[in-house]
């Protein structure tokens, strides 16, 4: 069976020059190069940057993560010329030479592989229970299928895109992961955390983001219109208002987070398409039942 063919697709908004630089030199140093590199620039024209064999898309505006890995997306689907897409952020970097030789082992040896989602671990190793995609997360490098994976590195399998379709786009900034997800897993295809493949990346906390308690309200809202059967709806959004009450000790970020949630009630939320309930019972016994 031929191996699945890799291509790259990394965002940009300029402004980690470093970062890509060391990004893109790991991504060079391969064991199995990439048939495609496709660069985009998220506001932002690209003329410092020169990397032989990168495909560069400079765009006019910014139009946030998803929006802006769609435009590479299309490229490589449009190129017919890969088989498999990873996806990494511009400021991680790829410590190990044979990440794509696995990934293209793992997509061969499993065609209804849809998603692999990396391990992201800090200069030290270390990773954030936050990026570990289950809900018993004491464990990063306990490996297997799982609900959802991490936005900033993983891969994806063109045949799955081409079926479910791209990023929600108009999430802008988080949770597109888990529209994705919930999609693929509806379809049935499986997403595996490999913690093998390890995407190095400081450690964060999303709240950098000023956008962060708007969008992960408006967008929690979103998906559980779009993708959850209607009696589950109200028991998501309690479990995450109840949550979100517990978490956040900021009143500004409460302000923001309230003004999100009722946004996401109020303005359109896309095509509806709810799960299957065969598959929120498989979401269940993977351990993660959509409801958190």
């Amino acid at each position: 069976m031929p191996r699945p063919r890799i291509g790259v697709v990394v965002v940009t908004m300029g402004n980690r020059p470093r970062e890509l630089d060391a990004l893109m030199a790991s991504v060079a140093r391969q064991s199995v190069p990439a048939a495609r590199i496709v660069l985009v620039g998220s506001a932002t024209p690209l003329t410092d940057v020169a990397y032989d064999d990168v495909i560069k898309l400079p765009l006019a505006d910014n139009p946030g993560c998803p929006g802006a890995r769609n435009v590479g997306l299309r490229t490589l689907l449009d190129s017919g010329a890969v088989d498999v897409v990873v996806e990494l952020d511009d400021d991680g970097l790829l410590i190990a030479d044979d990440v794509f030789a696995t990934v293209q082992q793992l997509h061969a040896s499993d065609p209804a592989l849809g998603i692999v989602s990396f391990r992201i671990a800090d200069e030290h190793g270390e990773t954030q229970r936050r990026h570990v995609p289950r809900l018993r997360a004491s464990d990063p490098l306990r490996r297997g299928l799982v609900t959802g994976f991490l936005g900033g590195g993983h891969s994806l399998s063109v045949p799955m895109l081409r079926q479910t379709g791209l990023w929600a786009g108009a999430f802008r900034f988080g949770h597109e992961e888990s529209d994705l997800a919930w999609r693929a897993l509806d379809a049935g295809w499986k997403i595996l955390y490999e913690p093998g493949l390890v995407l190095q990346h400081p450690k964060t906390s999303p709240a950098r983001h000023a956008v962060h308690y708007r969008f992960t309200a408006r967008n929690r809202v979103w998906i559980a219109r779009r993708r959850l059967p209607l009696p589950l709806i109200p028991v998501y959004l309690a479990v995450w208002i109840t949550l979100t009450l517990a978490r956040i000790r900021s009143l500004s970020g409460l302000r923001a987070w309230c003004a999100g949630f009722w946004e996401g009630v109020r303005t359109p939320c896309g095509d509806r398409a709810p799960m299957r309930w065969s598959t929120a019972a498989r979401m269940t016994r993977l351990g993660r039942p959509p409801i958190v």
